[in-house]
């Protein structure tokens, strides 16, 4: 029984081999399309091309690309800071720190401690203002800490953004009132008035870099510079807790009043 299939598969193999191909089919390359070029390897992006020395990746291929004429061919390195330029920015960041006030290098001035007054009238902790946040003083106002930090948050989101580059920008604030005893608008009987004790400050108006003035007085009610008078007047309601103008009554027709006193209801703008 072992012989017969022996001879069986002996015949079967042969009849197989017999109607084998002679030759084997290359296989069908992706996408059923056969091809007998060569591999092309993707070429890889050159780091730097100028016209003068084209890229080239083997010899498959050269990748140039055309450079404009507006381009910089060579660039400057920055020279290195003298010893002098460190010297001296130092030297002025130094003279910052030494004339902060308030723990704001934004604040310079001078600490000048309690104030006394008349009656109730005083500062506990005065300073008295040499700039804030670069702008300078027509007269240097005697205020508070918390007034000062007010006037500088202020000045960077209501007076320097109205103001804008008109005039080369805002120079110096022309101040027409800061610490003073005395009653509200200067009326017998009335109560004290923020003044009395450092948390006011009266602001007539501005000069600009080239020396041009806007005040409130002259300019408020202006086609020019009205609608800057009133943006820097808004902006003040928020870091003030009182803010008067002209539209408040005639007393504060030329001068903008701002203090730093708190209501249950919020700033009191008008």
């Amino acid at each position: 029984m072992r012989l017969a299939l022996a001879v069986i598969a002996c015949l079967t193999a042969g009849s197989v081999w017999a109607f084998a191909p002679e030759t084997s089919l290359r296989p069908v390359t992706r996408g059923g399309q056969e091809t007998t070029e060569p591999l092309i390897r993707p070429l890889v992006r050159p780091a730097t091309v100028s016209p003068e020395a084209p890229s080239t990746v083997g010899a498959i291929a050269t990748v140039t690309t055309e450079i404009s004429s507006l381009a910089v061919t060579t660039s400057i390195r920055p020279s290195r800071r003298t010893n002098a330029v460190i010297a001296t920015a130092q030297a002025t960041q130094q003279a910052r720190l030494r004339g902060q006030v308030c723990g704001d290098p934004d604040i310079q001035g001078e600490a000048i401690g309690a104030v006394d007054g008349r009656g109730s009238c005083g500062i506990e902790s005065a300073v008295r203002l040499r700039s804030v946040a670069g702008i300078t003083f027509s007269e240097r106002p005697t205020i508070d800490c918390p007034t000062a930090k007010a006037l500088k948050t202020w000045i960077q989101t209501g007076l320097k953004p109205a103001i804008g580059s008109e005039g080369g920008g805002v120079a110096q604030i022309l101040v027409a009132g800061h610490y003073t005893c005395r009653p509200r608008n200067n009326q017998a009987g009335a109560r004290l008035s923020e003044h009395s004790f450092g948390r006011a400050i009266d602001i007539a108006g501005f000069r600009l870099q080239n020396g041009e003035r806007i005040t409130v007085l002259s300019d408020w009610n202006s086609r020019d510079d009205g609608d800057q008078l009133r943006q820097m007047h808004r902006a003040a309601c928020g870091p003030f807790g009182t803010v008067l103008g002209p539209a408040a009554d005639a007393a504060h027709r030329d001068h903008f009043h701002f203090d730093t006193a708190r209501y249950r209801s919020g700033s009191y703008c008008r």
